[in-house]
């Protein structure tokens, strides 16, 4: 082997293994139900693998084998032992295995609501995600999903335009989300962590650019957030905020988002009310801070072609970079 194939073949390897974790691998199981969907991608990979070298050695045999062995094969009991007993016995038995060990964890209707409730809107190109609470409020957030770790969340999933597709490799298997029909999943994060979604049903021109994040935290944790996330927006505490937060109300920002606790009440893009605290901005696209805020507001048909919301070239850098002050202290 040459050293430039050697090399090749070393970099498609490495390629390939880092798709085995990270935070989006369906090989890295954090939930219950990720876990027994990888057991079942294990055993019907060892078992195709078994059944694909025993028929190349059937195969050698029939090819290269002496007349005896050719015999043997041409026999009208190993045809159809071989190619019809074992067939519908196998398929039979890995189905009902299948069946048994996805059913363990029981379904959506298991996972308690507890003090919340999670509904998840798939939309064209990002997800709208609100929590209802005990006490009948509701309180909205966007692209990301933050759950208490150690038990399932029953998840409510809708589509109020195209079909879209919910997956979180790390957590649970996909369900799609139909416009018309609601589909509950139950997802549930054995420990604290970030695990990252993705939509799995292609639904137009962003599609591709359609993830979020499922941020699981300590029970401790998850309420102090979710106390957090009911309360409005936080007051500008400095100048240069002070002027996003008008320039942002002036420009007609809040015809399309709300920012609670302001006259910003839009409903057509996310809500902001708690933007700078989310994990990212743009469905995943960006990191969330104040150059991507910029970026964002000035770039977004380069950053994410086909996206609903235009383009604004007409801010000055200045005027930029007080939107951006603005909403990056949105927390």
């Amino acid at each position: 082997m040459t050293r430039a194939l050697r090399n090749t073949v070393c970099a498609l390897a490495c390629i390939s293994l880092a798709g085995c974790t990270g935070l989006q691998s369906a090989l890295n199981a954090s939930g219950a139900e990720a876990s027994r969907i990888q057991l079942l991608a294990i055993v019907l990979t060892v078992f195709c693998t078994l059944v694909f070298i025993g028929t190349g050695i059937v195969v050698a045999l029939a090819l290269f084998g002496s007349e005896g062995w050719r015999r043997r094969l041409s026999s009208e009991a190993l045809v159809v032992n071989a190619g019809l007993v074992f067939p519908a016995a196998a398929l039979a038995i890995l189905l009902f295995y299948g069946l048994v060990l996805i059913g363990m964890g029981g379904s959506a209707a298991n996972a308690g609501d507890g003090d919340f409730r999670i509904t998840v809107t798939g939309k064209r190109w990002w997800w709208r995600v609100a929590y209802a609470t005990a006490e009948g409020r509701t309180i909205e957030s966007a692209n990301e999903l933050r759950i208490p770790a150690g038990r399932p969340v029953k998840v409510t999933l809708v589509s109020d335009d195209v079909i879209h597709s919910f997956w979180v490799p790390r957590l649970a298997g996909k369900l799609d989300m139909i416009p018309g029909r609601v589909n509950t999943l139950a997802l549930k994060a054995d420990t604290p962590g970030i695990s990252r979604g993705q939509c799995a049903e292609y639904c137009g021109g962003a599609h591709a650019l359609m993830s979020f994040f499922v941020i699981a935290l300590a029970e401790d944790d998850f309420a102090a957030w979710l106390s957090n996330e009911a309360a409005p927006a936080r007051q500008p505490r400095n100048e240069a905020a002070m002027r996003g937060r008008d320039l942002f109300m002036q420009s007609g920002c809040g015809g399309c988002h709300t920012v609670r606790g302001t006259q910003a009440v839009g409903k057509i893009g996310p809500d902001l009310t708690h933007v700078g605290a989310r994990h990212s901005l743009g469905a995943a696209t960006l990191p969330n801070d104040a150059k991507a805020f910029a970026r964002w507001i000035r770039d977004n048909q380069h950053i994410k072609p086909e996206n609903l919301m235009p383009a604004f070239e007409i801010f000055t850098e200045k005027q930029l970079s007080d939107l951006s002050a603005y909403l990056e202290q949105l927390r």
